[in-house]
Order: structure tokens, then sequence, then C-alpha cells
């Protein structure tokens, strides 16, 4: 456990909690933006109460730490929220079917907001990160998974299902006949052949690269490989762009946003940045050199940070 806690001086407080699969963060905020207080936890393995009671020690924690200041509490979590208040589609398994909301506002004695985590990536950096200002913002996830989130004019788009910007689990566009052959086209964990995420994630990457090299590295040996000049890496980065980038593509010609945000591990990789909008104009319905692609590729400004910062932000978007 890692924790800071600098007097509280502001007369009110934004919590953010991000819960994660293998670490629960929680930051207070002040009404600046300014950090005022952080705390990470592990996250119990496979057990609800547990886990509840893990965030409902991180909300007292952080309670202390405002010194008296009223607090909101804001949750970033894998998955969603259906009508019923049950979570779905969580990589967390223990969360789905659990009234994780409704539990921890009984347990905490407030109402909090809850969002799914690459919303909250979304609304993090549409409100002060690398999207600050821009109208329509679409935030993708790229690490163990990918996932994405969608925030318009500062607000989180979640639709009738909650399952807006769940990018990750459509076909991968414009796939090649290898890709497509059955032997290639990977199973995603979702039960489907040829999702984006089976194509665009970290594991994916290193697959790719044990499929065509037969060397087993992990994405962030092959992205070290590549800059050291191995010509295997740089080809097996060069397939995850071009799939990259007409996944993307995909999504500018359905929403047109202003600026895509990337988050995730893979977000670190600086030739995404210059590689994949170079690629996408040859999918993006646009006029070519005359109309160029104007949505611009951008890596999360708050890194790590920004899910949690965007749980914090919840109560903003409300406000």
């Amino acid at each position: 456990m890692s924790t800071t806690s600098p007097p509280c001086t502001t007369r009110t407080a934004a919590l953010g909690i991000d819960l994660g699969g293998t670490k629960i963060e929680a930051l207070l905020l002040g009404g600046e933006g300014q950090e005022i207080w952080r705390m990470r936890v592990a996250t119990p393995a496979g057990s609800y109460p547990a886990t509840l009671a893990a965030l409902r020690e991180l909300v007292l924690a952080a309670t202390q730490a405002a010194q008296g200041a009223p607090i909101t509490v804001g949750l970033g979590m894998p998955g969603s929220l259906t009508a019923l208040g049950r979570v779905k589609n969580s990589n967390s398994l223990c969360l789905n079917g659990q009234a994780l909301q409704a539990d921890l506002e009984a347990l905490i004695g407030q109402p909090l907001r809850v969002a799914n985590d690459a919303n909250c990536l979304a609304l993090s950096e549409a409100t002060d990160g690398a999207a600050a200002g821009a109208a329509v913002v679409f935030a993708a996830i790229l690490g163990t998974g990918t996932g994405a989130g969608i925030a318009v004019h500062g607000r989180v788009l979640t639709g009738p299902n909650r399952l807006a910007g769940e990018w990750g689990h459509n076909p991968l566009p414009w796939a090649s006949a290898a890709e497509e052959s059955a032997r290639a086209c990977p199973v995603c964990y979702c039960g489907r052949r040829g999702c984006v995420e089976a194509w665009v994630s970290g594991p994916a990457l290193a697959r790719d690269h044990l499929a065509h090299d037969g060397a087993a590295l992990t994405a962030e040996q092959v992205a070290a490989g590549a800059a050291a000049g191995d010509a295997a890496c740089r080809a097996t980065l060069e397939r995850h762009a071009s799939r990259l980038s007409r996944a993307l593509a995909g999504v500018i010609n359905l929403l047109d946003p202003d600026v895509i945000v990337l988050g995730g591990g893979l977000s670190r990789m600086t030739h995404l940045y210059e590689r994949v909008p170079a690629l996408w104009s040859q999918w993006v319905f646009s006029g070519g050199l005359r109309d160029p692609v104007r949505t611009r590729l951008l890596p999360s400004q708050h890194g790590d940070a920004s899910g949690v910062r965007g749980a914090a932000w919840l109560w903003r978007e409300e406000q």
C-alpha cells in the first residue's frame, strides 16, 4: 500500500476511486483539480464482500484527509451497470450481477456516481487533459484488454444499453483474407472471433509476434526490439498499427470525434501517434489529400492517473 496525505485546504473536494483487477486507487481532488490525497491498495482477489470493505475503508480514509470538508465520491470500474443497477460485462467476475452502487452507498452513508473505467478516462481527458475543450472525445484503453469511452461536451455518453464505447467487441474492419482465416482469426474472451480487442490489445500484439516470428515476447519487449532495430519486431508493430488504424478509422466514420485519446500500456508506444494517422486516411470516408482527416490522436495527459481523475469528476459532470 502506498499513501500520501497532505492536509486538505479546500472547502469541498472530489474523491475518485478506480477499481481495477489488481489494485484500487483513490484520489482526492480540490476544486481546481489539485491533488489533496492519494492511496492505493491491492484489490481483494475474487471476493465481492472484501472488495466492498476495501472501498469503504478508502472512503473513510479520504474523509479523514478532507478534515471535515464535504466530499463527493465517484467510482470507475470495469464493466457497467444494468438498468436494474447490477454490474455486467466486468472482467472482475466477482462483481457481475452485484448491486455495487447500492451496496457501497449503504456502507458509506452517501450517494456516489459509478461509471465504466474507460468512460472515466474519456471524462478526465475531456475535462482537464489532452482533449480539454474538445466537443467530442473518444478515449481508448489499449492494455490487457481494449475498451473505450466517449465524452460529448464534457459529459459521458452511455446509451440505453450502457454500451456506448464498447468498440473492442466489434469485428476488425477491412480484415485481410489472411486475418479472416480460421487459423489466424483469434477468439476473443467474449466468445466471438476477430474482435478488435483480440487484434490490438497487448496480449494480441504478443500473440501475433509469436505466430510470425516464433519468439515469445511481451508487447513491451517487441517495442524495445523494434527500437533496437530488430526487423521482425518492426514488422509486428507495423501489422499492429495497420489494425489499430483500421479500427479507429471505423470510429471516425461513425462518430467523427475531434480527438482520440489513447490510454493503457500500449499508449506509451510513441510511434502510434505518427504511424496510425498516416495509415487511417485510406480508410476514413474523406476527400483524401484535399480534405485531410482532422481528428487528432493523442496520448492521455494524465497517464495511469487519468481513470481515477475521471471518477472524481463524475459529480462535476452531473452539475
